[in-house]
This record gives C-alpha cells, sequence and structure tokens, in this order.
C-alpha cells in the first residue's frame, strides 16, 4: 500500500505566501504541525516539489486576492540555491552566486514579487535549467514581465539589479508601459 504524502501543494503555497524571508524546505517543515503536532520531515517538503512539476498559475491563484494590481512594485532577482555536492541531480549547474562571489553548483530561481512597501508577495516565478533547456534568465524576466501584463498589473516600478538591465529587457519593460528602477551594468 502506497505511503500518503504528508504534505500538500496547498501546503508549500501557502509557506511561501507566509514566509516572506526564509524559503527552504526545512523552514516549511518547521512551521507546519502534523498529526500529533509534529512538523513533518523537510524531506516531504522535497518529495512534494519533486512530484509536482512547476505550476506557476496555482501560485497566482494564492496571490491574486491579496495584491493590488494597480500600484506597488514588481521587484526581479534570481537567487542560486547552493548544490555543491549535487553532481547529478536535475536543475543543479553552475550559477554566479552573489553569496560566493564567484560561480557555485546550484539551482537558479527567477521569482517575480509584487510588493506595496510592507508586504512582499511572489506572483510568478521560473526555475533556470538554460543549459538543457535554452532559456535563459533574461528570458524568464522578458516571460514573467509579459504573463504580469496579462494579469492586469499595471506598477509604479519594476526593480531589478543590474544584470537583467540588457536594452533587450529594458525595451520589454518601456513596451509594457513600465518604469524601471535598476543600476546599470557597464560593459
Amino acid at each position: 500500500m502506497p505511503t500518503l504524502p504528508k504534505v500538500e501543494d496547498l501546503d508549500y503555497i501557502q509557506f511561501l505566501l507566509a514566509a516572506q524571508t526564509a524559503f527552504s524546505c526545512v523552514e516549511a517543515a518547521s512551521s507546519q504541525r502534523g498529526a500529533q503536532d509534529e512538523p513533518p520531515a523537510h524531506d516531504a517538503y522535497t518529495r512534494l516539489l519533486l512530484r509536482q512539476p512547476p505550476d506557476t498559475e496555482a501560485l497566482w491563484q494564492e496571490t491574486q486576492p491579496l495584491v493590488d494590481t494597480a500600484c506597488g512594485l514588481l521587484v526581479l532577482d534570481d537567487s542560486t540555491l547552493d548544490k555543491p555536492h549535487a553532481q547529478h541531480m536535475a536543475l543543479v549547474h553552475k550559477h554566479w552566486s552573489g553569496k560566493h562571489h564567484r560561480r557555485v553548483l546550484g539551482i537558479n530561481l527567477v521569482p517575480l514579487l509584487w510588493t506595496d512597501g510592507a508586504a512582499k508577495l511572489p506572483i510568478d516565478c521560473r526555475l533556470s535549467n538554460a543549459p538543457v533547456d535554452g532559456v535563459d534568465k533574461n528570458q524568464h524576466f522578458r516571460a514573467m514581465l509579459k504573463t504580469a501584463r496579462e494579469r492586469g498589473f499595471s506598477p509604479d516600478y519594476v526593480g531589478f539589479d543590474s544584470w537583467y538591465s540588457g536594452l533587450d529587457n529594458l525595451k520589454a519593460i518601456r513596451f509594457q508601459g513600465w518604469q524601471w528602477l535598476t543600476r546599470v551594468g557597464s560593459g
């Protein structure tokens, strides 16, 4: 008889909405109580993420009632989830890490957040797997902006770091009719 999952996708989405700062399976597990007031093991969340295909529409359905699409800021800054010992794990490639100031093995997460200055809510995200699928972080950035426009967003500004300050990205933001805020990279 198969073992029933200890956590469901809604458990993880609600954790992401509530967490605001720490987004790890360990943190998700510690924030939930199980049947006997024991939290599920962090591996329960890891297994959940492995069996669920990425579904940004489910994330959007949860956050949509909490955002005001007519104002606020859209913020994008990718993050490398370190996986230094994962030589043969899906999605693990060499990525730049601001934490380590060098390229490291890890998974590159590209989230798009909406904020009104108080709340910070994820409205879209992508996993960068460019060596396999050929879609780089900049292409994900432009796709998420297009999706945000389709969802009715009209932010005061779109903020991002200089990695995303290439001409194609700046044109994509202006095409949406939005203002941007970043440091322009040199060279």
